[in-house]
């Protein structure tokens, strides 16, 4: 029997690991499941936080699976099928990855005959979402475009932009599910199921409006967006960390993402940072690295920030 192949997009920030996380805690992926982790970064952070003993993870790191390394993406792949043997396959490409791309590459020749492509989901947060649109245009919306099923995160903090991000997804794509629902009672199964009637009643009912373009062209991942990564022994407090984090925005043409882990006082913490917010908590995981994201980033101003020397 072919190995089933979900793919979990979503833009920089989305909550796309988190989400996968959610759905290893409750159990909701039959048999044995294996995921491809790609971070566009140097660090593999988000692999690390996915490993568990039930989970196999693949890392691909240091550039995105639907660009530079799209090749050692279908080699991976293909040799993750035939040595781990999986039922069930989770991709979670970069945040900066072209979803086209990524479920063009599931359906290679190699990849075809041990593999089948189920379902492309996209994790859409909505407070960022016009933003993004008017900034990356079309390369933002084709993870949308492209989906299967479309989830939006932090519901639960902007209730009131629910319904018009709600009708925009809708006009970007009349087809995909769309997920409105506090994660608390989010159905993996209601996400992942596949059949058709099924997914034509879980559609959200709403007027369509016309989608407008963005401002930046088309290209590779490679060609829009840096990435910086710092290695510091710094210990922060957590005034100090989000100091620093702000001030490395402030650096920065467009500072859209930063993640990784720090020393704290209390120990390790695992730190994400999205546009003026800054999200720490404790980390199983060692570090004593950030990765940055973003446009027109300047690696020896953001070296100096986070390493205070």
């Amino acid at each position: 029997m072919k190995a089933e192949i979900f793919i979990v997009s979503g833009f920089l920030g989305a909550g796309k690991t988190t989400l996968i996380q959610k759905w290893l805690r409750e159990g909701a992926l039959q048999g044995k499941v294996a995921i491809v982790e790609n971070d566009f970064g140097e660090v593999g952070i988000d692999a690390a936080l996915l490993r568990s003993g039930a989970v196999h993870v693949t890392e691909l790191s240091a550039g995105c699976i639907c660009c530079s390394l799209s090749g050692d993406f279908v080699r991976a792949l293909e040799d993750l099928i035939t040595r781990y043997a999986p039922d069930t396959i989770l991709i979670e490409p970069s945040g900066v990855g072209m979803l086209s791309d990524v479920k063009t590459a599931c359906i290679h020749p190699r990849i075809e005959p041990l593999a089948r492509m189920v379902r492309a989901v996209t994790v859409v947060d909505i407070r960022r979402m016009q933003r993004y649109l008017e900034n990356f245009g079309a390369f933002y919306e084709d993870q949308i475009r492209r989906a299967d099923a479309i989830v939006l995160s932090r519901v639960e903090q902007c209730p009131t932009l629910v319904a018009a991000v709600t009708e925009r997804v809708i006009a970007l794509n009349p087809k995909a599910s769309v997920h409105t629902e506090p994660w608390d009672s989010l159905e993996a199964q209601d996400v992942l199921n596949a059949d058709p009637a099924a997914r034509e009643r879980r559609i959200v009912i709403g007027r369509r409006s016309t989608a407008s373009g963005g401002s930046m062209p088309n290209r590779a991942a490679e060609e829009l967006f840096q990435t910086v990564t710092i290695h510091t022994d710094r210990e922060f407090t957590p005034e100090e960390l989000h100091a620093s984090l702000q001030a490395a925005e402030q650096s920065c043409e467009m500072l859209l993402r930063a993640k990784g882990v720090l020393h704290t006082a209390q120990g390790y913490c695992l730190v994400q940072y999205t546009e003026g917010e800054t999200q720490i908590e404790p980390s199983f995981v060692q570090g004593g690295f950030l990765c940055l994201i973003g446009l027109g980033l300047n690696s020896q101003a953001l070296e100096r920030i986070m390493t205070g020397e």
